[in-house]
C-alpha cells in the first residue's frame, strides 16, 4: 500500500507534457478540478475523461502507474460514496436494514467517486511530470504579484517544494521501518481496530524519528550554505513561455469553454 502512492514523486521521460513550463501545468490542473464541480452532467465529465486520455497519453507515463496511486485512497472513495449512497434525501430503490438507497443518492456517489478519482489522477499527472524545483519556480513565479503586500512568496513556495520531495523519502523510509518491524515480530494485519492502531506505534515513532532528523539535517545544511530566502536571489534557469506553452493556454481555455458549453446545452 505504501509502495502505491504516487502523488508527489516524478517519473523522469521525455514528452511534449515533461516540456511545458510548470506555470502552464499548474494552471491547467486549477482549470481541471474547476471543471469537474462546476456541473453534474455526463456530457461535461465524458470530456474531462477525453481531455484526460489524451493528456496521459502524450505524457508518456504508463497508465497502470497511475491507477496504482489510486489504491491508497479507495477506502476514501468507498466511504464518501456510501455515505452519499444512503444519506441522500429521494426516490427509495433498495433498503439494506434500516439503510435505504435512493435514487439520487446513487447518482451522488457515482458522481463524487469519478470526480474523486479524476481529481485524483490529473493533480497526480502534474507531480510526476514536473520536478519539485520546477514546481517551486513555477509557483513563485504565479503567485509573484503578491509581493506587493508583503506576502512571502519564496519561502511559501520553497515550503511546498520541500514537502512534495518529502514525500517520496517517508514513503521509502515506512517501508523500510515496517519490514524491519515486522522481522523482528510485528504485526500490522491482524486483529480489531484497536489493535491494529495499537501495532502502529513501533511504525510511527521511529518514522517521526526520522523525519525530525532529516528536517534538522536540512535546516543546518540551508544555514550552512548562508541561505536567507528569496531576496536578491536570481535563478539559473528563468522560466521562459514558448509557443508550446501558448498553444496549451489555447487548449485549456477551449476545454473550459467546451465544459461550460456542454454544462448548459445537456
Amino acid at each position: 500500500m505504501i509502495r502505491d502512492i504516487t502523488f508527489g514523486q516524478y517519473y523522469q521521460t521525455d514528452s511534449v507534457l515533461h516540456r511545458l513550463d510548470p506555470r502552464v501545468k499548474l494552471v491547467g490542473t486549477i482549470i481541471y478540478i474547476i471543471s469537474l464541480f462546476l456541473y453534474r452532467e455526463a456530457a461535461p465529465f465524458l470530456l474531462a475523461l477525453i481531455f484526460l486520455a489524451a493528456t496521459i497519453k502524450i505524457s508518456h507515463v504508463p497508465f497502470k502507474y497511475m491507477v496504482r496511486g489510486l489504491k491508497a485512497v479507495v477506502i476514501l472513495l468507498l466511504i464518501t460514496a456510501a455515505f452519499n449512497m444512503f444519506l441522500t434525501q429521494g426516490e427509495p430503490l433498495v433498503t439494506v436494514w434500516k439503510l435505504t438507497i435512493t435514487e439520487e443518492g446513487l447518482v451522488s456517489a457515482i458522481f463524487i467517486a469519478v470526480r474523486l478519482i479524476f481529481l485524483i489522477i490529473g493533480s497526480s499527472l502534474m507531480t510526476l511530470t514536473t520536478t519539485p524545483n520546477q514546481l517551486t519556480d513555477g509557483l513563485e513565479k504565479l503567485l509573484s504579484p503578491l509581493k506587493v503586500i508583503k506576502v512571502p512568496i519564496h519561502e511559501i513556495s520553497m515550503m511546498m517544494s520541500i514537502a512534495l520531495r518529502f514525500i517520496p523519502i517517508l514513503l521509502e523510509e515506512t517501508d523500510k521501518i515496517m519490514k524491519a518491524q515486522m522481522a523482528r515480530g510485528a504485526d500490522f494485519d491482524s486483529g480489531n481496530m484497536i489493535k491494529k492502531i495499537k501495532g502502529m506505534v513501533p511504525l510511527l515513532v521511529p518514522l517521526f524519528v526520522s523525519a525530525f532528523r532529516r528536517a534538522n539535517d536540512l535546516a543546518m545544511a540551508m544555514e550552512a550554505r548562508c541561505y536567507q530566502g528569496g531576496e536578491g536571489r536570481t535563478k539559473m534557469k528563468p522560466l521562459k513561455y514558448h509557443k508550446a506553452d501558448v498553444l496549451a493556454y489555447v487548449i485549456l481555455i477551449a476545454y473550459l469553454a467546451g465544459v461550460i458549453a456542454l454544462g448548459k446545452l445537456f
